[in-house]
């Protein structure tokens, strides 16, 4: 048996939201300070600059993790390296590099407590199967339960995603399951665009989201090249389809 003190019970830890068997906590105050960072730690907390941590409830069930994502884990829980052989590993490190996520995302498995590091990044959790698919921008996944499937997805435009300074390639998540995500803002603060056969076209990288039957492209903002010149915004992005979206107010 595993009993904690000063965790569940500390009011300065405390949980915010929740989804299935997973759980976000956060530091209320960071009290690891000194003179000489007190102010800034208190002023950080007032403008929601906290820590937060994913706690994972493990039933003889498993979950992926990016690498490097673990801080603790408690009972009967073991990892597994999700690479089958020298293929399966070089196949994994150029999905990576294509994605910018970590290359061997590590499994696990058994039933217990699985604790995430520390992060200053707002946590997103994602029901998958309400999503159909779900495209990520480069840097957000943090977990997933292992019944979500990864795959990489590339732009439609591949010349005109090149000059938009955007990557290629994207990460999708598929399947049913629940994903954590880092998110650089707080949902409140997040907008989602409901497409019905529609498009949206957004000026830089606001959008951290969005539904795989979307066709995304970087096209010019207008017909002519002209017209791109003159209004000053040159390339967007460009969401069209049926889908969703899930835009920042800063990139």
């Amino acid at each position: 048996m595993i009993r904690f003190a000063n965790l569940f019970d500390n009011p300065n830890f405390v949980e915010i939201s929740s989804m299935g068997n997973i759980k976000v906590y956060e530091y209320r105050k960071d009290m690891s300070v000194t003179n000489a960072t007190a102010i800034n730690a208190h002023y950080a907390a007032l403008m929601n600059v906290r820590k937060r941590q994913v706690l994972i409830r493990l039933n003889n069930d498993a979950y992926t993790l990016s690498a490097g994502a673990m801080q603790w884990t408690a009972g009967n829980v073991r990892m597994v390296a999700d690479v089958k052989g020298p293929g399966g590993l070089l196949k994994k490190a150029v999905s990576g590099s294509l994605t910018g996520e970590s290359a061997v995302k590590p499994r696990y498995e058994g039933a217990g407590l699985l604790m995430l590091e520390p992060t200053y990044k707002h946590i997103l959790l994602e029901d998958i199967s309400n999503w159909g698919g779900l495209v990520l921008e480069d840097g957000l996944f943090l977990a997933c339960e292992s019944t979500v499937q990864q795959k990489v997805v590339m732009r439609s435009n591949l010349s005109s995603a090149a000059l938009g300074g955007e990557g290629l390639f994207n990460l999708a998540l598929k399947g049913s399951g629940i994903a954590v995500l880092e998110s650089p803002v707080p949902r409140e603060e997040l907008i989602e665009v409901i497409l019905e056969n529609d498009e949206i076209k957004i000026d830089g990288s606001f959008a951290i989201a969005w539904s795989d039957s979307l066709d995304f492209r970087v096209e010019r903002s207008s017909k002519s090249l002209l017209g791109s010149a003159v209004s000053g915004e040159g390339l967007v992005n460009v969401y069209r389809g049926t889908g969703r979206v899930l835009m920042a107010p800063v990139s």
